[in-house]
């Protein structure tokens, strides 16, 4: 079974941290997909006992990781993207 998160918003971007176990390090991207969308899905993904979950990110890559071996999810708030300068 494969859970698949992807970008459907434009301008709209959650960050999202994947610690994966005996990895020094994290996978972090930025998807267009609701906070809740993806949280929903990583949960179904895990309750159904998938071997992977899938995410695309706002660019368009798609990354494939193994259940198995996810360590945690972290999951940012939603925002828009800012233009210009902030004073």
């Amino acid at each position: 079974m494969r859970i698949e998160v992807r970008a459907r918003e434009e301008g709209r971007h959650v960050e999202i941290r994947i610690g994966i176990a005996n990895t020094g390090r994290e996978l972090n991207f930025e998807t267009s997909e609701s906070a809740a969308d993806v949280k929903a899905s990583v949960a179904a993904a895990l309750d159904a006992g998938a071997t992977h979950v899938s995410f695309a990110d706002s660019k368009g890559n798609t990354y494939i990781v193994p259940t198995s071996g996810l360590a945690y999810i972290e999951i940012g708030t939603e925002e828009s993207r800012r233009v210009g300068f902030v004073a």
